[in-house]
């Protein structure tokens, strides 16, 4: 450890600092402003160039809205389109009727699960938050729930997402430490499903319940509510008093509604499985790949409800416009803070905060699963990005891995659980789901954070227990 790197580190926990205060303290800095300071001081303080300095904050923050931002802004107007048409709410009706308190976690859960097979972390819960908004606005409703109903709904699916996106092929994450440490496909996807499922069970519907009565004030912005689940003020004749669409105007089937949700994840799940088994020279690949890119699988699902809105309601196209622009007014300050959090994230790469994080680490002398583990869990705590934890752990475990077998695929297991711990203020999903469920940063800490940290040590756990076997 040089004193260079001890000042890197320093800077890196002075930065954390002063983003906490200046949005907590009296002085109430917007997050985006906040984030935006703090990067650039940060930047000036490790020593990059001034000259590199802007360069880094406009690629940062335009490469995450690239990825998160766009495919965000079709998410919302898809949950405006099937919210008006009053499908989400006829969902969420059937499933609060079918079920209780306790069993509609897990049912989340599980549809946060499959759903994330194929998906992003931030993609897959953009495509459940109409359906967590509309559920829990139902037993906000009914009453009787202990705590906020949408952190009860919210932790399960930001656990099962966050699990299969760090942990499991194919991931692009995991996809690669599998490459690169020549571990079996197979044998992985298998180690990664029993690690996965318990951790899920414990990260999600038991820890809910824990923590959903000690944040009872948690509620999303009502605008942001409205959008989602058709619980607000709408044209004469529209809506009912109790938000859902009336008989003077035809609904969209809940059938064909959720094939409008499951186009996007389709999609993605061919073209993890034509990358998987289809030969690079395929057309077919080539087309499933195009086709299943986060952000054109999201056009289709969203063109295919504006297809089925126009068809089955009757809606006039201006009105429908009308809904579609509405539905980005709210997502606005959400979509500035991520782009704040990615500009965060690439000036601490590019300053070489990450480096000495991984430098440090490779002096430790530590359990080979416990090293992997640890350099991904710093590298993406300060890079703000699971993917680079994984590729750079990879790259810096993979010469000391004499082969594959178990050992391999427990070390894929291992360095992406902690490629998702410790997700907090560098993190464009932390961001997302601090606004879209209107949490302060504590209650976003002691959600997303905690949250994510729980599955990257019950998913090490998991990965050291099977260990023996190896």
């Amino acid at each position: 450890m040089t004193s260079h790197t001890w000042w890197l580190l320093l800077i890196l926990t002075v930065a954390i600092a002063a983003l906490i205060y200046l949005i907590n303290s009296r002085l109430r800095v917007h997050p985006f402003v906040a984030l935006v300071v703090v990067t650039v001081g940060t930047g000036l303080a490790a020593g990059e160039p001034v000259a590199d300095l802007v360069g880094s904050i406009e690629d940062g923050a335009g490469g995450t809205l690239g990825d998160v931002g766009v495919t965000l802004a079709l998410g919302a107007m898809l949950g405006r389109l099937l919210s008006d048409s009053g499908a989400t709410d006829a969902l969420a009706h059937a499933l609060v009727d079918r079920s209780t308190d306790r069993r509609l976690p897990w049912l989340v859960g599980a549809a946060a699960f499959v759903i994330g097979v194929p998906m992003f972390f931030e993609v897959g819960l953009i495509v459940l938050l109409p359906l967590i908004f509309s559920v829990a606005r139902r037993m906000e409703a009914q009453g009787g729930t202990k705590g906020s109903p949408y952190v009860l709904l919210g932790v399960p699916a930001i656990a099962s997402l966050s699990t299969l996106h760090g942990m499991l092929p194919p991931h692009p994450g995991p996809l690669t430490a599998m490459t690169g440490l020549h571990a079996d496909l197979g044998l992985t996807m298998l180690v990664g499903l029993v690690c996965a499922i318990p951790t899920v069970i414990l990260a999600g519907p038991v820890y809910a319940r824990w923590i959903a009565p000690r944040l009872a004030d948690v509620r999303p912005d009502a605008a942001l509510v409205a959008q989602f689940t058709g619980a607000g003020p709408a044209g004469p004749g529209d809506r009912g008093d109790d938000g859902t669409a009336t008989a003077s105007r035809p609904r969209v089937p809940t059938a064909l509604a959720v094939v409008a949700v499951l186009v996007p994840v389709v999609l993605m799940l061919l073209r993890t499985l034509a990358e998987t088994v289809l030969d690079e020279s395929s057309a077919v690949r080539s087309a499933l790949t195009f086709a299943g890119e986060p952000l054109m699988a999201m056009l289709a699902g969203l063109l295919f409800a504006l297809g089925v809105t126009a068809v089955r309601t009757g809606r006039p196209g201006e009105e429908i416009r009308g809904s579609l622009t509405d539905s980005l007014k709210s997502i606005a300050a959400i979509l500035l803070i991520i782009g704040g959090g990615g500009a965060f994230k690439q000036v601490l790469q590019d300053s070489g905060i990450g480096e000495a994080i991984a430098s440090a680490a490779r002096g430790a002398h530590l359990n080979l699963i416990v090293l992997g583990w640890l350099i991904a869990l710093l590298l993406s705590l300060t890079t703000g990005s699971a993917t680079v934890g994984i590729v750079s752990a990879t790259g810096i475990i993979a010469p000391l891995v004499s082969g594959g077998g178990l050992e391999a695929s427990l070390l894929v297991v291992a360095i992406g659980a902690g490629s998702i711990g410790l997700n907090y203020v560098n993190h464009a999903g932390f961001w997302l789901v601090k606004e879209s469920f209107g949490m302060d940063l504590t209650q976003a800490a002691k959600t997303q954070t905690v949250v994510q940290t729980l599955v990257s040590v019950l998913g090490l756990g998991m990965a050291l227990l099977l260990s023996v076997f190896a």
